[in-house]
């Protein structure tokens, strides 16, 4: 990223009013072209091992920086931060996938899959229930505890249906989320290397990944089967 970048993100921060915006497009502008530059980098070295990938662009990545303020207290009306969502099947799909935040000081980069629908929580959750030994294989693992530490995302107080408290893995069928997350600093933001370094968390994440989406994807063949 370009520190050009980082600094118009600040200054909307300061500034977030639909004047100052306008005032400041080319600015805009140019951050966003900074930031597609680097997804669109992202994207063709994904596509080498998922061809569904090399089928997308950039621009088809990256979240919009318009708020939806209809239903929110919070009236400013842009995000100070930019997103992209990297998941074969196209950034609305509900499967598990990767994600970059780019926001001075908050900056992330994460995997997993966030608040799926009730029949894709189920199925992750059964295949937790039926595969314990290899999922926990993967989000405890050394490697993947140093760099992730434990699994982000909300969890229920209680069991959920059809599960007892006492089950041995409670802990992860309990949770409404699987997120694993990578904090970055604006300096590893604005390194050469940064590219490098986001692939080299994807490439961490992928086990993850993957054993979300073989129970999420069956979830939904069977939803479409039946309709």
């Amino acid at each position: 990223m370009q520190k050009t970048s980082l600094e118009f993100l600040s200054a909307l921060k300061a500034n977030n009013t639909r004047e100052w915006f306008a005032e400041n497009k080319l600015r805009y502008g140019q951050a966003v072209a900074d930031f597609l530059a680097l997804v669109g980098g992202i994207l063709r070295q994904l596509a080498q091992s998922e061809h569904a990938f090399a089928n997308q662009k950039a621009k088809d990545c990256v979240f919009r920086i318009y708020r939806d303020t209809r239903f929110s207290n919070d009236k400013t009306p842009y995000k100070t931060h930019l997103g992209a969502y990297f998941c074969k099947y196209g950034k609305q799909s509900p499967l598990a996938g990767y994600y970059l935040h780019i926001q001075p000081g908050e900056s992330f980069i994460a995997g997993g899959c966030w608040m799926p629908p009730a029949p894709l929580l189920q199925a992750i959750r059964q295949e937790i229930d039926y595969n314990a030994a290899e999922f926990r294989a993967i989000v405890e693992a050394p490697a993947f505890v140093n760099r992730f530490g434990k699994l982000s995302g909300d969890s229920l107080k209680t069991a959920p249906k059809g599960y007892p408290k006492n089950h041995p893995e409670i802990e992860y069928l309990q949770k409404k989320s699987f997120v694993a997350m990578q904090p970055i600093t604006d300096q590893q933001a604005l390194a050469d290397d940064f590219e490098a370094q986001i692939l080299a968390a994807f490439a961490a994440m992928q086990p993850l990944i993957d054993f979300l989406n073989r129970a999420a994807e069956e979830a939904l063949h069977q939803q479409q089967m039946s309709s």
